[in-house]
């Protein structure tokens, strides 16, 4: 469906991502994946969903004069905000269990920014994902962390994997944004900028 309304369009996903690689195909969507590395740094006076709609815009930057018309770029940047801060991807075991720790037992937020960008706009939309844990012992965090190495993932875990099986006691909000795209916005935004063209 969403393949018939690009079909004049050419759309390149900028993520090394097997997960957001994997939506697209669910979305029916013929994808380019075009990778370019991006030192994600962010200004520090940046919260929330500020840093992600950032960085999804940086991952952009490298691409932006070599698109051509009917080029729609795609890139993204997921976050975890907890306790008024942004929690990265874990260096080490150590780190990914205080990281999962510090989740234990309450609310955090799972913010996604998806930029898409043309050779006339640039839009960047995002979703908020409230997540609950319940109150994990310290066996079932590093059992988690042994078993399914979750290095790659900001906040230290995959909420499709056996901790969020086992951990997770609410959600409000998209799921699929916690896995790593808002495939609602997605579908949505794509919609809208083919009909604004």
């Amino acid at each position: 469906m969403l393949n018939d309304t690009l079909k004049d369009y050419h759309v390149i996903l900028a993520s090394n991502s097997p997960r957001r690689q994997q939506f697209f195909k669910d979305l029916g969507l013929d994808v380019e994946i075009r990778i370019k590395p991006v030192l994600e740094d962010y200004p520090q006076r940046l919260v929330h969903f500020e840093i992600s709609d950032y960085l999804a815009q940086l991952k952009a930057l490298p691409y932006k004069n070599e698109l051509r018309p009917k080029d729609i770029l795609i890139t993204s940047d997921t976050i975890v905000w907890h306790n008024t801060k942004a929690l990265g991807k874990p260096r080490d075991a150590a780190e990914a269990f205080e990281l999962i720790k510090s989740l234990s037992n309450a609310t955090h937020e799972v913010i996604t920014s998806v930029c898409f960008t043309t050779t006339s706009i640039e839009k960047t939309v995002n979703s908020v994902t409230k997540v609950t844990f319940k109150n994990l012992t310290d066996e079932e965090i590093n059992y988690y962390i042994n078993t399914f190495k979750p290095f790659d993932k900001a906040g230290a875990y995959g909420i499709q994997e056996w901790i969020g099986q086992i951990g997770v006691t609410k959600i409000e909000g998209s799921y699929f944004n916690v896995m790593g795209l808002p495939t609602h916005l997605v579908y949505q935004t794509l919609n809208d900028i083919v009909k604004s063209n």
